[in-house]
């Protein structure tokens, strides 16, 4: 593995660098594959200039006529106004009241397909819209590209995941720059019983092409445009067979970062739950940005025009069952336990700490580095994990967990995606990135991980302590209230529709609540690089009853750390004795 990171860094100096300008993660659960029976997607939005809150969009009726403005979703900028539909079903952020979520990665691609004239539909459009008006994933799949089509595509190429009750897509979707009109994109079905993921880099390679995308037969398990091959080969893209083309390579060709940056967190998540990836030593070299092109790929099959041979798996099939905490866990990776973990090196400091300031990478005496980049990440706006159950009515069934913030230091909150309004601490409007609100979600758990950064080994277990308890909680009541709405939704769906609500709003705000106050409590046992005794997150006194702390402790740096603070400064730190 040692030779495996220093080709890494060879590479990194000769300048095969790719950093995406949006960096989000996606993992993918389906049916067979979780613990009970659930279908999940994850989406972390990581910016750093996102704002994390919940938007939300009311069931609506619409008049011939009637127009959808079209806003970006990063900008905010007006774009344009496409026509409504009769009716547009409620959203709660990125999951609808028909249990269909959907997530996103900006994998970029070719730059000559960045940009197409005339079109105004971005990304984050299209999600919205596409949620307003699909029953189904396979239903999503088909209005996205259909407004693709006819109105352009606005946006870098994206890796989405689309789901619903049943099953979970991963969909690839790239422009056709100033050629034409339109985008040029495959979606494939995630086999039940299997896992997939994606980072900023795309993910489908090889593809059974088919003649027609019938969207109600559910034997078909990919569809894409008609033209996804010819469009390459008529542009130059691509001159091989048609049955060797690959979406990625051709649309998105793998070099260092795409490996490193991205996939690597995708390989992360992947070695926790199946033992034969996690065994392998040509994907441990892989992650750490080695890129094959071998004469043949993993699966003994020829490479005939030299894409990577050892590249990731688009899906593997888990060891055991994934539960909603192993998925919620998966969303705190920071490599740990890899060749990639972050706690050890020099950058981590003497508190360990698994997180590395931007620029992703630096340059040294003319050779240039990199940092890690980990699921888990200081700039990360918001996240979510967006479970759909089949067992349960819609409105019941969807139960979107959505935290802000780093999501290794956030809790997620339970939101029904039948739910009529969202909690204020968690409102569109409350706060901004320019705007302080001592009653914004964001801001409180913005207070809590930047104070544990500064010494994370020794903030952050209390932080995890409390939310694995609070998140627990929360899945407990869940089950409470599963039984009780599902009852009252038989007898009034209108009262159960108001008791969703109630709970959810409640539960996020009371969470922000409590999350205050104990940033308030943190803040005091950790100042000034003390620690103050503590029971069940209380400070203790003296027994005097003046507020004077028990005991201060000075644990100072580590006795590692220390020894390094000594090493090449000779005497400098030495106390010396009088003569």
């Amino acid at each position: 593995m040692k030779k495996a990171l220093a080709a890494s860094a060879f590479i990194i100096a000769v300048g095969f660098l790719y950093q995406p300008a949006v960096a989000c993660t996606n993992l993918i659960v389906t049916k067979g594959a979780s613990k009970d029976g659930s279908v999940m997607i994850t989406y972390a939005a990581d910016s750093h200039t996102r704002y994390g809150a919940i938007a939300f969009y009311p069931a609506s009726d619409h008049k011939p006529g009637d127009m959808c403005d079209i806003v970006h979703y990063e900008s905010g900028k007006f774009l344009g106004q496409i026509p409504e539909v009769p009716h547009t079903y409620s959203v709660v952020q990125f999951m609808n009241e028909n249990q269909v979520a959907i997530g996103e990665t900006t994998f970029g691609g070719l730059d000559s397909l960045g940009r197409q004239p005339g079109a105004f539909l971005d990304y984050g459009s299209l999600m919205k819209i596409g949620l307003q008006r699909s029953k189904t994933a396979r239903e999503m799949i088909r209005i996205i590209t259909e407004l693709v089509e006819k109105y352009g595509y606005a946006s870098a190429g994206e890796s989405f995941s689309i789901s619903d009750a049943n099953e979970a897509w991963i969909m690839e979707i790239i422009g056709k720059g100033k050629y034409e009109m339109g985008a040029v994109w495959v979606a494939r079905m995630v086999p039940d019983g299997y896992v997939s993921g994606h980072a900023n880099q795309s993910r489908i390679t090889t593809f059974p092409f088919q003649k027609n995308n019938n969207w109600s037969d559910r034997e078909q398990t990919t569809y894409h445009s008609p033209d996804v091959i010819s469009f390459a080969k008529a542009h130059g893209f691509y001159n091989g067979d048609d049955g060797d083309f690959s979406f990625s390579d051709v649309y998105n060709p793998l070099n260092f970062g795409g490996a490193r940056f991205c996939d690597a967190r995708v390989w992360s998540f992947f070695r926790k739950i199946n033992r034969e990836l996690r065994d392998n030593a040509v994907y441990n070299e892989y992650a750490a940005g080695i890129i094959l092109k071998g004469a043949h790929f993993q699966d003994h099959s020829p490479n005939p025009n030299h894409f990577v041979s050892n590249r990731l798996p688009l899906w593997v099939k888990p060891d055991v069952p994934v539960s909603l905490q192993d998925v919620m866990h998966g969303m705190r990776d920071h490599f740990e336990d890899t060749p990639l973990d972050m706690r050890y090196d020099f950058g981590a400091g003497p508190f360990q700490n698994p997180y590395r300031w931007r620029p992703l990478e630096f340059t040294i005496d003319s050779v240039l580095y990199c940092n890690e980049r980990a699921i888990a990440t200081q700039q990360t706006g918001y996240s979510f994990v967006a479970q759909s159950r089949s067992w349960l009515p819609d409105p019941l069934g969807g139960i979107f967990w959505f935290g802000v913030d780093d999501s290794d230091g956030c809790v997620y909150a339970p939101m029904y995606c039948g739910i009529r309004s969202v909690p204020h601490s968690y409102a569109i409007g409350n706060g901004a990135m320019v705007r302080w609100s001592d009653h914004s979600a964001f801001w409180t758990f913005n207070q809590v991980n930047n104070w544990a950064y500064s010494r994370y080994n020794v903030i952050h277990p209390e932080i995890q302590k409390y939310q694995e308890e609070l998140e627990s909680r929360f899945i407990r009541e869940t089950e409470i209230v599963d039984y009780r709405a599902g009852i009252l939704y038989k007898e009034d769906p209108k009262a159960c529709l108001n008791y969703i609500t109630d709970y959810s709003v409640y539960s996020g705000d009371l969470l922000v609540s409590k999350w205050s106050d104990f940033y308030h409590y943190l803040f005091m046992k950790y100042m000034d690089g003390n620690i103050k005794l503590s029971v069940d997150r209380q400070l203790l006194d003296n027994g005097n009853d003046r507020g004077v702390p028990k005991k201060i402790m000075q644990p100072g740096y580590g006795k590692e750390w220390e020894r390094k603070m000594i090493e090449n400064t000779g005497d400098r730190f030495k106390v010396k004795e009088p003569h």
